[in-house]
């Protein structure tokens, strides 16, 4: 008997590493950063080789405000709860006029989320309420789920924080359909979460840009269905201070680069 103990966790030892995810390191995707003068890291998820491609790893774990990536969370508590019915659904604009003119105008669903509309997800999330957040962000597993900070702020001055990890991982399950939504909850917003469709490709993705106290952090997270294959990914850069010039063209311009550099998506 002692020796089929011993036997079986020898097996399941060489087991863990012949399952073991490749990693590949690219420090040569610094480039891309410094040519806007940014910090930050990069990760790739290959489903089908089941490996891993990163830039400064490290901050694969590290936590940063969510900002707008969060839409991709906060559209699936809204059509799961009804607040939100489909695609085409209306928000009325409040007439107040804000410094992105596409904003000030009558938002549907799509509209809103292609145009990183603030104030359309803003009632929309005091619309679904603060029992109904805190219930779907903690059984969809999302960053930290916290909620302080204000019903309509949390994700952008409060306390949600996510890591490239749990990006990667969320939307994964998206994906898969394993998140705790219905299939046409997740169909919708994979839907409206189309950025590019060309002949070779489909690429998925959100843009993020949060306030610290002394820099600011940029977000790009998707996928790209590409050859039966998905490639999932996760950008995150920072200023090096308070200069937020960058940031709007940096997040994509580099994620891009480090796509065309992986043969993915050829620019």
């Amino acid at each position: 008997m002692k020796q089929f103990s011993i036997t079986f966790l020898f097996l399941l030892t060489i087991l863990s590493f012949i399952q073991k995810e490749p990693i590949i390191i690219r420090n040569d995707f610094k480039t891309y950063y410094d040519s806007f003068q940014v910090d930050g890291s990069f990760v790739l998820y290959n489903q089908n080789a089941h490996s891993y491609t990163f830039y400064n790893k490290p901050q694969y774990t590290e936590s940063f405000s969510p900002a707008s990536t969060f839409k991709i969370c906060n559209s699936l508590i809204g059509i799961e709860t009804g607040v939100i019915k489909d695609a085409d659904f209306v928000i009325p604009w409040d007439s107040v006029t804000r410094s992105y003119p596409v904003w000030n105008q009558d938002q549907t669903f799509r509209m809103a989320f292609q145009n990183s509309t603030v104030w359309y997800y803003q009632e929309l999330a005091r619309r679904v309420g603060e029992n109904q957040m805190n219930h779907w962000l903690k059984k969809s597993n999302y960053g930290n789920a916290d909620t302080s900070g204000g019903i309509d702020l949390f994700w952008l001055t409060g306390g949600l924080r996510v890591t490239p990890k749990q990006q990667i991982d969320f939307l994964r399950r998206l994906h898969d359909h394993k998140l705790p939504f219905s299939k046409r909850t997740m169909d919708i917003v994979t839907d409206i979460m189309v950025a590019e469709k060309k002949d070779t490709y489909v690429l998925r993705a959100k843009t993020g840009w949060s306030d610290e106290s002394n820099r600011h952090v940029g977000w790009y997270v998707g996928y790209v269905e590409k050859d039966n294959n998905v490639f999932y990914f996760a950008t995150c850069i920072q200023t090096r201070g308070l200069d937020d010039r960058y940031i709007g063209v940096a997040r994509k311009a580099i994620t891009f680069n480090i796509l065309d550099a992986l043969e993915i998506i050829k620019k």
